[in-house]
């Protein structure tokens, strides 16, 4: 029910739609913003209006990017024939905070989850597997978070990519927490998940 009227109460909805944002948090922003200076207001705007206009999504492995490819796509120090698979652009980040992992990347965006109506065709499967048709791919790793819907996508991957000779199959190992994400394991607790990671049968 609305407890304030017109562009607050718009507002506080607007913001309560954003993930991780509950109507006490949305109504924190709100009254923050109502004070807020106006530059920091405009900046924030222009922030805003920015990423809708200018960034998009890296051709090749679906990662976010300024222009065509992102930038370890287009990094030739990147070995092409390991490809690591995220959920999410995120993922991404937190990965390479580890410094670990020198080849390129494949986001799915997201994982396989019923209940949200996500199944393998809403997520970027069919490019990945276009990819590792390419000659010289030798290995995947599956990064997908470490939960219910992340085990299910690996497992649905194996399935599809135990068929490609030649190629290995690894998933990351022990280390990160069952039902946790990418991006709030720390550095050291994802790089030896890295430094570990396994074969995985179908």
């Amino acid at each position: 029910m609305a407890v304030y009227e017109g562009p607050v109460q718009d507002l506080i909805d607007e913001l309560g739609r954003l993930p991780g944002i509950g109507p006490k948090s949305a109504q924190r922003i709100a009254f923050h913003l109502l004070t807020a200076d106006p530059v920091d207001i405009t900046r924030l705007q222009s922030a805003l209006q920015r990423v809708k206009d200018e960034v998009r999504f890296c051709t090749v492995c679906g990662n976010v990017a300024a222009d065509e490819k992102c930038r370890i796509c287009a990094d030739p120090a990147r070995e092409d024939a390991v490809i690591c698979v995220v959920e999410e652009p995120k993922d991404v980040a937190a990965v390479e905070r580890t410094r670990e992992f020198r080849g390129k990347y494949h986001v799915l965006g997201g994982a396989i989850s019923p209940i949200d109506g996500i199944g393998p065709d809403q997520l970027r499967i069919a490019p990945l597997l276009t990819r590792i048709a390419a000659p010289g791919v030798r290995e995947v790793i599956l990064a997908t978070d470490p939960n219910l819907e992340g085990e299910a996508t690996a497992t649905y991957l194996t399935r599809l990519l135990q068929p490609f000779p030649g190629l290995t199959v690894t998933r990351l190992a022990s280390g990160l927490p069952v039902g946790g994400d990418l991006e709030y394991a720390d550095e050291v607790t994802l790089g030896r998940a890295f430094a570990g990671r396994r074969s995985v049968d179908a």
